[in-house]
């Protein structure tokens, strides 16, 4: 294995610190990276001179070309432009938050969004990672691999980001195994309270790693919606699958 470049891997923990934390102070990117001050303020004028991070008078943020990168990752991807029809014509259809989200080590990533149409919805945006045992989206794509696999890419213990959260192990994979079986998610509250969510996962690759989502506040769920979503998300997965072919 090659060692890393100690630079180099601390220019990424800054970033990767600024993308999580927001803008930060010397003081605390120094304790929150374990980095001595005047290493750590060294890179950040490099970073900053390069238009990596910008910096006010007491803060460094993500600057321009980290938005840059960001956007060129989604116009190279593949499955992005290919499922843009569909997340379309999903969101007009119920008028509710879609999102494309992407498996990555124990948490999910939105890598596209279309909006809802109305005043009360979920907030979220495309970058944002969230852990996958408690997202729709998260435990469509858990599902997909064998249990053993499930407990190696999840953190012991699980947390809980709402009362709804399933934190324990035993009713996580008892909670996979009905996924497997139905072949769609329900994030039920466990991810955002007064939000419910239905998943259906996208076989674009092999391992699958794209699912695709609806998210709806609580007060619009009603007796068939969850069904009826699922049912839609069923025939969006089958018209991406015949697409498939142009990857």
């Amino acid at each position: 294995m090659t060692t890393p470049v100690k630079s180099a891997d601390r220019t990424l923990d800054i970033l990767e610190a600024l993308a999580t934390a927001g803008p930060s102070t010397l003081s605390e990117l120094t304790r929150l990276l374990d980095i001595p001050k005047s290493s750590l303020h060294g890179i950040l004028r490099t970073m900053t001179a390069r238009g990596w991070i910008e910096a006010t008078d007491t803060r460094f943020r993500l600057g321009l070309k980290a938005l840059q990168v960001g956007a060129a990752y989604l116009d190279a991807d593949d499955t992005v432009g290919l499922l843009a029809g569909i997340l379309d014509d999903l969101a007009a259809r119920f008028g509710e938050t879609t999102h494309l989200g992407r498996l990555d080590g124990p948490d999910i990533t939105y890598v596209a969004k279309r909006e809802s149409i109305h005043p009360l919805r979920l907030y979220s945006a495309i970058g944002r990672r969230l852990p996958a045992h408690a997202t729709a989206l998260g435990k469509a794509l858990l599902a997909t691999r064998p249990p053993a696999e499930v407990d190696a890419l999840l953190p012991d213990p699980l947390p809980a980001l709402t009362p709804h959260t399933i934190t324990d192990r035993g009713a996580l994979h008892a909670e996979l195994t009905a996924i497997r079986r139905s072949g769609y998610a329900v994030d039920r509250e466990e991810n955002t309270e007064g939000i419910v969510c239905v998943a259906r996962t996208v076989p674009m690759r092999d391992p699958i790693t794209d699912a695709i989502s609806l998210s709806i506040p609580k007060t619009r769920v009603g007796e068939s919606t969850v069904d009826d979503v699922a049912t839609a998300l069923e025939a969006a997965v089958h018209k991406a699958s015949s697409a498939k072919r142009f990857l």
